[in-house]
């Protein structure tokens, strides 16, 4: 997107309420190491470490809205056990406006998945996706009403867990004209008819196949299915999220238009959908058209789908993956060290294992080249410190770096091993250790792991020091000296 119009549609978004409604549910991720295979089965046992939960479905749209600065009012079903109160906890938390129906008669649906190095193992549902009684569902005919109060958007999640019946799609509807909002469906069913006349109804590619029984691969494959989407429904329009390849739109009584996708690093789709659907809501609860929602859309799931997890999206990161959209892949790796605490959170979000090593690298060398490729082997992502240039001359004297810090750090940053260079200026990179917390702390085997800097407190910690290969005959010293010896 262009830099000045993303930054204006973030500004108009701000406080635009967007009523969310539909199958509200938990996601929870249970994350471990698997270090065996169980002697019971031929199945890995998973060393249990750390659990996460958060809202799901409805829930993470509404969860979307609120961190790109909307005002989220959610309007769905949860059960009467514990976890509904982690649901309402998560609520209110998160600065959004409730209206859950308790339903003593079904659980709340709840989806724990057990991840290992970043791998899901196996998920577990709990849910009863049967359609909610008419008592409960009056409810959320009368909620509906109240969540839709004053919203430009009315966002639907129908995921098939009971919540949106025939009745709360027509007080959606119904809504929708009362308050001049439009009627938005995030659809898992195959028949897209029986949203009425929704303004737009967004499936994926697998469910506009399954919708229409036609296939979905190509441009001119999903043009005919979205033509025939719109030929077995009332809807205005039918939006196609298209993963890597980006979104198609049909609008009734125009032409498809496709919007093409950014390379993105992907590490989890959980819930990219739920972000499309807020970004696409809130722009248009903000007087953007189709296109300038759509694009925002794109941004969103594109930044989400590189998180962990179930996972929201802010207006700051949404900025920041444009501007490192538009560098050279080496000037995105250098960073200063708040960006380095950020960039690790979500490494380690990922179980991604995080190396550390550091040096002047005043002039790059073979032995440089095979140091950091052997570091690289022993983690999954590589940080380098890198000695700003007062740094340099205090350790190496007058005359150096022959090279400045800005040359440096872009020459490492162009290494294959290397995934985030981050410049210091003290004397040791200590601090910068103990902000990135590495598991593992690299040095070359001139020295001894008790000359290490910060050895002691990444073993604290639970790290291990690895001392790599030195290549002989290759130094910067070495080379500074036959430069020296060639110009006589």
């Amino acid at each position: 997107m262009d830099l000045s119009a993303l930054q204006q549609i973030l500004d108009r978004v701000g406080g635009v309420r967007v009523a969310c409604v539909g199958d509200v549910m938990l996601d929870r991720f249970v994350y471990g190491e698997v270090t065996r295979t169980s002697p019971e089965a031929p199945i890995p046992v998973l060393a249990r470490k750390s659990e996460k939960a958060m809202l799901g479905a409805a829930g993470n749209v509404a969860r979307n809205v609120a961190a790109l600065g909307g005002l989220a009012a959610l309007a769905g079903v949860i059960g009467d056990d514990p976890a509904a109160g982690e649901a309402l906890r998560m609520v209110g938390d998160g600065g959004m406006e409730g209206h859950l129906i308790r339903d003593n008669s079904r659980p709340t649906t709840v989806k724990t998945r057990y991840v290992a190095s970043g791998q899901q193992l196996l998920r577990v549902d709990s849910e009863d996706p049967r359609p909610v009684s008419r008592e409960i569902e009056a409810k959320m005919v009368t909620a509906v009403r109240y969540a839709a109060e004053g919203a430009g958007t009315i966002l639907l999640s129908d995921y098939g867990k009971g919540a949106v019946t025939a009745a709360v799609i027509e007080a959606c509807l119904t809504a929708a004209k009362t308050h001049g909002a439009r009627l938005i469906v995030d659809s898992k069913a195959r028949n897209f008819a029986r949203y009425g006349a929704a303004d737009l109804v967004k499936p994926n590619a697998t469910e506009l196949a399954a919708a229409t029984d036609l296939p979905t691969e190509t441009d001119e494959e999903v043009e005919a299915a979205l033509t025939r989407a719109l030929d077995l429904s009332r809807c205005k329009a039918v939006l196609v999220t298209r993963a890597a390849k980006g979104m198609s739109l049909a609008v009734r009584g125009q032409p498809v238009i496709h919007f093409p996708g950014q390379p993105r690093e992907v590490f989890d789709v959980s819930g990219a959908g739920d972000t499309a659907l807020a970004a696409l809501g809130l722009a248009l609860a903000a007087g953007s058209e189709y296109r300038e929602a759509i694009e925002l859309a794109l941004l969103a799931s594109g930044v989400v789908v590189q998180k962990a997890g179930t996972a929201t999206v802010t207006a700051h990161e949404l900025i920041e993956a444009e501007l490192s959209a538009r560098m050279a892949p080496a000037e995105a790796k250098v960073q200063m060290a708040a960006g380095m605490v950020e960039i690790v959170a979500r490494w380690r979000e990922r179980g991604l294992k995080v190396g550390f090593t550091n040096g002047c690298f005043d002039i790059l060398h073979k032995g440089h080249v095979a140091y950091l490729t052997e570091a690289r082997r022993w983690c999954d992502r590589l940080i380098v410190g890198v000695n700003s240039d007062r740094s340099v001359k205090a350790l190496k004297g007058e005359g150096r770096p022959v090279n400045d810090l800005e040359s440096r750090a872009l020459v490492l940053a162009g290494l294959t091993p290397v995934d985030l260079v981050v410049p210091f200026d003290d004397d040791t990179p200590l601090a910068l250790i103990e902000a990135a917390r590495p598991e593992v702390l690299i040095k070359g085997q001139d020295y001894t792991e008790a000359t290490v800097v910060g050895a002691e407190q990444v073993k604290s910690w639970g790290g291990v020091v690895r001392l790599a290969q030195i290549v002989e005959g290759y130094s910067t010293t070495a080379a500074i000296a036959r430069m020296s010896e060639k110009s006589k």
